[in-house]
């Protein structure tokens, strides 16, 4: 409460008025709309008794939430975030480093939102060559995670026109130093990575490279060489700073079906950065994937969308739901330490679970972390009794299986006048002209 109090304070969004949704209360509400995303947001409000008493002793009605909410605005909801996962990544145990290097990873993705005008005009969405786009418009955005929790540290996000890069170049000047930052192969870009490494105290990069990367080996073999790359011209027209050629050193490692890949790092000294420990490490990248998937599927319970229907709404249910993500992680990190065992092999479902009946608890009962017989100390011991198994690594193709539909999909179209036009498939079109197909028809 102390920081939110702050965050408040700084971005000017300090309730003055006697209000019964104040600031401070709303910053919480919207943390919780995405830790019980099964409930209404009245619900939410109702279930933890977020607002101040009144003089006929009703709930806050659905109105007075949507309007306390546009009155906080975005600002505390960011500030809050960074502020609470730097303290929260800070106090890191000496074991969690490798080599003196704190270990971080980036990677991105998209969320869905209500499929209005205004949400298209803001965010955008997929468009296809043959002038189609996405049935939904998508908030895109990149997270800096810390690996040994997997607490996010930082985020970034906005239109989904626009490249990932920029919202990685948003990230890179905040990586603390004494690092190895972990990225996917997608983020490959000298301005990105010299701008890492070249920057600050002992800031590393790990990458894989693409198969069409081309390179000239300076000295070492096929399994561990240094290489200089040609910076391109296209490169160096957006940041005159790059110089015309860098060097990496290049890992040749194994999948799991023995199929090669080659990773960049600049971690040049193969004495003090052993190849073998460095391909280890690249292996807890794609695990980082799977925080997203429990925002999406585990927090979001596999919603299509988000649930606010305006922009700032939306960025205030991502900033909150990455706090609450955040919450349910520092949970796992305690529960974790009370058996000395890694956050990383606990349940996030479980750990999710215990973090809504705390919560219930403390709106029940005010200032009482615990209820009779400490339930909620037993939990978090069983929670890390209850191990995951080790991960192994990545060995299916990235695909999933297409989900039976006995509908036909609707797609946009803008047309030579700019006009959008709502449309089904050609056999749907058919049917139509046809007159096979009546009004309720899809």
């Amino acid at each position: 409460m102390e920081w939110i109090l702050q965050v408040l304070g700084d971005t000017g969004k300090t309730t003055i008025r006697r209000r019964r949704l104040p600031a401070d209360i709303v910053v919480w509400i919207v943390i919780c709309l995405s830790i019980f995303r099964g409930r209404s947001i009245s619900g939410v409000v109702e279930a933890l008794d977020l607002a101040l008493p009144s003089s006929t002793g009703g709930f806050a009605s659905k109105s007075a939430i949507a309007q306390a909410r546009q009155r906080a605005g975005v600002a505390p909801f960011q500030e809050l975030f960074r502020r609470s996962a730097a303290a929260w990544t800070a106090n890191q145990s000496p074991d969690q480093a490798w080599k003196g290097l704190t270990l971080w990873a980036v990677d991105g993705t998209t969320i869905k939102t209500p499929d209005t005008p205004e949400m298209l005009r803001k965010f955008g969405a997929q468009a296809f060559e043959s002038g189609k786009r996405s049935s939904y418009p998508q908030v895109r955005g990149v997270t800096l995670t810390y690996l040994p929790t997997r607490i996010m540290a930082d985020a970034a996000f906005g239109s989904y026109n626009i490249n990932e890069m920029r919202y990685v170049a948003d990230l890179i000047p905040r990586i603390p130093g004494h690092s190895l930052t972990i990225f996917d192969k997608g983020f490959i870009s000298a301005a990105i990575l010299l701008g890492l490494s070249t920057v600050g105290e002992s800031r590393h990069f790990l990458i894989p490279a693409r198969s069409n990367h081309r390179w000239e080996v300076i000295s070492g073999t096929d399994e561990d060489a240094l290489v200089e790359m040609t910076v391109s011209r296209q490169a160096r027209l957006k940041s005159p700073n790059l110089p015309k050629k860098w060097i990496a050193r290049a890992i040749r490692t194994y999948d799991l079906d023995d199929n090669p890949r080659v990773l960049l790092t600049s971690l040049l000294d193969e004495q003090e950065y052993p190849a073998h420990e460095i391909c280890s490490l690249y292996t807890q990248r794609w695990e980082v994937e799977t925080s997203y998937l429990e925002v999406k599927v585990r927090m979001f319970l596999n919603s299509l969308t988000l649930r606010s229907l305006t922009v700032e709404g939306i960025k205030q249910e991502v900033w909150g739901a990455f706090i609450g993500y955040n919450l349910v992680r520092l949970s796992m990190v305690e529960s974790a330490a009370l058996r000395d065992v890694s956050p990383r092999r606990l349940s996030f479902k479980r750990a999710l679970e215990l973090l809504q009946d705390e919560l219930i608890v403390e709106a029940v009962a005010p200032g009482t972390t615990e209820i009779p017989g400490g339930l909620i100390h037993r939990r978090r011991i069983q929670l890390a009794k209850e191990l995951l198994p080790e991960r192994e690594g990545r060995r299916f193709p990235r695909v999933i299986k297409s989900r039976p539909n006995k509908y036909d999909v609707r797609y946009s179209f803008v047309n030579s006048k700019g006009v959008k036009k709502d449309r089904g498939s050609k056999k749907v079109r058919k049917k139509k002209k046809q007159g096979r197909l009546g009004p309720c028809s899809p």
